[in-house]
């Protein structure tokens, strides 16, 4: 098998072939090749004591986790109003007067936005599948305006819902029908940052890549990282307990948040926002609101532990025979990488199609049912190329993976990152998406996607899936033309149904929000559930914190 050539149309990626790798391997004397840097060409060079490494120019591809809003065909005129695609009753909240948005004025002059056409955008989710009718968002700066603003609803028995960068997928971040926006927007500044101690403190709406280029001038980075790192804010993603491709190796923010400042329904303000690794003192009351999804209290401040930024990454991305051998190449890379494994994703071949069809995007490993990508990081170059090449030549030669490439180069490592972090973007353009975020043992991740695909048939556009590997997360997505309640019908609860039967979890990272909340049952037994309704109506017994959000309809 020789190196693949580039279909002529794309751009001129270069990759492994399997006698390439093996006369590498077993030789260690294939000559460096190199050819001329022209336009629609690319390097190739070859590692210390390694095989040769290919990596690409980054033709064209826009700068890794930017999830533009909104940037769908359809407008958002054309989205359904969420309470009459789901048939959804109101609840004896107080409406909006003229009294109430003048005192709003009063306390934030300039930042009361009632313009219709502003609102709009903020009435509908990324995906374009609910909306809301909310005449009225407030965008305060301080925490003291959030408890004035949060005090005087809880008095007027006004619905509010929190909102940070808008870029959840299950409904919670908008209105369901007139709750006031609450944004963090203008609640963007850092505290402080501790160097010795790695320890970020800053307000909820901080964007979570601008907290990343900031952390690393200082040589260090944050614990979790997002396709949608350009638009979403850290308290969101503390709200949803937010997972991410970082996960593998830094852990959810149950464990690197160390504090956070919380303003309750009433308007008093909670403030635990702790900067100590060890504080042993009672109930660790944040842990109540890391996943609540702002339905029992509004962060306003985050604290939390940075790990320092590696000095040395690399990225493969491997192809695959079959979803047996993605993970069993899971196995031998956490064993043979160890402690430098930062991250281990897959996806389908049908996803490559996606992104390709409709980002205009070029795999530089094509052919396969499956792909990978390995994410090592560490402190030492050359030890961490050593390891990286050793597990290829394990699982080039034993059969595991079939072709790959390598980056090193922090702009080529981004585009290769792009393939996976903007499949969500490239289902969005095949049509209406009805989007599943599972947890299941990894034995059992892709089953479902293949018993979903033969359950619906042609009645779907496409069913794909996606996802973290390594920590045993599945995205599941099907596509079709438009919203039909007959194939929601035939997907749900059939999904959860699966999910349930193996002790999976029907949300492993976006939370319930509006869409999943009827079916938390699949996951959490009576009790549980019962206790979460009484923590909500201790909090909020008003509840007039993002209503119609995770717990079921009557709690």
């Amino acid at each position: 098998m020789g190196v693949s050539s580039a279909v002529p149309h794309r751009s001129a990626w270069s990759h492994w072939s399997r006698l390439r790798w093996l006369a590498s391997f077993h030789g260690r004397i294939l000559a460096q090749q190199s050819v001329t840097s022209a336009p629609g060409t690319l390097q190739q060079r070859r590692l210390p004591g390694g095989p040769t490494s290919v990596v690409s120019r980054p033709w064209g591809v826009r700068p890794r986790g930017r999830r533009a809003l909104h940037t769908a065909s359809f407008s958002c005129q054309e989205v359904m109003l969420t309470s009459e695609r789901y048939g959804v009753q109101r609840l004896p909240f107080s409406h909006l007067s003229d009294p109430d948005v003048a005192f709003f004025e009063r306390i934030m002059p300039g930042r009361v936005i009632t313009n219709p056409e502003e609102l709009k955008p903020f009435n509908v989710d990324w995906l374009k599948s609910v909306r809301g009718a909310s005449k009225l968002m407030l965008k305060p700066q301080t925490t003291a305006e959030v408890s004035q603003v949060l005090r005087y609803c809880s008095e007027r028995n006004l619905a509010v819902n929190p909102q940070g960068g808008n870029t959840g997928l299950v409904g919670g971040s908008v209105p369901v029908f007139d709750e006031i926006i609450l944004s963090t927007v203008l609640m963007n500044q850092i505290i402080s940052f501790d160097k010795v101690s790695g320890i970020l403190v800053c307000q909820a709406g901080c964007v979570l890549e601008k907290l990343n280029e900031h952390l690393e001038e200082q040589g260090f980075i944050m614990p979790l990282d997002l396709g949608a790192k350009g638009s979403c804010h850290i308290g969101g993603n503390v709200a949803t307990n937010a997972g991410g491709l970082r996960l593998l190796r830094y852990g959810s923010l149950r464990g690197t948040v160390l504090g956070l400042e919380v303003v309750l329904a009433d308007g008093s303000t909670l403030d635990c926002l702790a900067s100590l690794r060890k504080d042993n003192t009672g109930y660790d009351l944040k842990q109540l609101f890391i996943g609540s999804e702002g339905t029992l209290g509004f962060i306003t401040a985050v604290s939390i532990l940075c790990p320092q930024k590696p000095k040395a990454v690399n990225l493969a991305f491997l192809g695959c025979q079959s979803f047996a051998k993605v993970l069993e190449t899971f196995t031998t890379c956490r064993a043979m990488l160890g402690e430098i494994l930062s991250a281990y994703e897959f996806m389908d071949g049908k996803c490559m199609e996606l992104v390709e069809k409709h980002l205009k995007l070029s795999s530089p490993v094509t052919g396969s049912p499956f792909y990978v990508l390995i994410e090592t990081s560490g402190s030492n170059s050359t030890h961490d190329e050593e390891k990286l090449n050793n597990f290829l030549e394990q699982a080039m030669t034993s059969g595991l993976v079939t072709d790959g490439t390598v980056a090193t180069d922090d702009k080529k490592i981004k585009t290769l990152w792009s393939l996976r972090e903007r499949i969500t973007e490239a289902l969005t353009h095949d049509g209406y998406v009805y989007k599943y975020d599972i947890s299941l043992p990894v034995e059992k991740l892709y089953d479902l996607v293949t018993d979903t695909r033969a359950r619906l048939g042609c009645s779907a556009k496409n069913v794909v899936g996606y996802g973290h590997l390594g920590d045993g997360n599945l995205h599941l997505n099907v596509t079709a033309e438009a919203y039909s309640h007959s194939l929601l019908d035939a997907i749900e609860p059939f999904v959860y149904e699966w999910t349930a039967r193996y002790n999976g979890s029907i949300s492993a990272e976006h939370g319930l929000g509006f869409k999943k909340k009827q079916f938390i049952h699949y996951s959490k037994p009576s009790e549980a559930v019962l206790l979460m309704q009484r923590f909500k109506a201790m909090l909020d017994p008003r509840g007039i914190l993002n209503p119609y959000k995770t717990l079921p309809s009557g709690a």
